[in-house]
This record gives C-alpha cells, sequence and structure tokens, in this order.
C-alpha cells in the first residue's frame, strides 16, 4: 500500500472513531437533561420523621450528590454535603442554608446551578423518605 492511501485510511479511520465518540457524548447529554427533567421534588411532612441522621443521594450522570440530613423534633438541624460532583456548572451548596432556613426543599434553585439545586434537593428528599 502506498504512502498516500495509507494516509487517506488513517484519516478515515480517525474520523470514524471520532464520529462514534461524539456520537456516545451526545446521547449521554441527552440522558443526562431527560434525567434533570424528569426529577420531581416533593416537600417533606417533618412531623413524620423520626429523630436521626439519614443519607440520601440522586445521580444523574454529570450531577451527583450524597448528603446527610439530621432531623429532630421535627426540624432539620443539619445538612452535609458529603459528596457533590457537578460537572461545569456552578455548585449549588448554598440551597442547603435555604432549606434549613425555611424547613422545605421548597426553596428556589441557586441562580447559575439550577440542575445541581435539583439534585441535592432530590438527594436530600431521597434521605428523608429512605430512597437509595
Amino acid at each position: 500500500m502506498n504512502r498516500k492511501k495509507l494516509i487517506i485510511l488513517l484519516i478515515g479511520m480517525l474520523l470514524v472513531i471520532g464520529a462514534t465518540i461524539l456520537a456516545v457524548y451526545l446521547h449521554s447529554v441527552s440522558d443526562y437533561k431527560t434525567k434533570v427533567a424528569n426529577i420531581n421534588i416533593t416537600d417533606i411532612d417533618l412531623s413524620k420523621i423520626p429523630d436521626g441522621t439519614y443519607i440520601g443521594e440522586c445521580n444523574v450522570d454529570f450531577i451527583y450528590a450524597k448528603v446527610s440530613v439530621t432531623v429532630k423534633n421535627a426540624v432539620i438541624t443539619d445538612i452535609k454535603l458529603l459528596e457533590h460532583k457537578n460537572g461545569k456548572g456552578k455548585p449549588a451548596e448554598a440551597i442547603i442554608k435555604s432549606i434549613i432556613d425555611k424547613q422545605s426543599l421548597e426553596v428556589d434553585a441557586v441562580s447559575g446551578a439550577t440542575n445541581s439545586s435539583k439534585v441535592i434537593k432530590k438527594a436530600i428528599e431521597n434521605a428523608l423518605t429512605g430512597i437509595k
């Protein structure tokens, strides 16, 4: 095989590999967007939560949160963000203070970190409802 044909073959192979990687990535992004769009957060009746510390998590691939939520006398006394993978977006840790202050998951998302805010809130809900 002459050199010109070999170069054309290599370029063709690289293009096919690149297109495949791009297709897989775009599919992953589409799945991620669907998962985030399908997150439904329901406020929790804290009077039904026994005192204790609960662990919850939420994973939508590009964003992941694991939290520890402490409840005492029907009050959220502490939320610790044990793990938070937030991709390229701004971190949404500030939402934790809002949830504790309001004693509710019905708080506004952190500006510039909407998806991370949803994932953290869902992890908290999962902790309090026992969903792994």
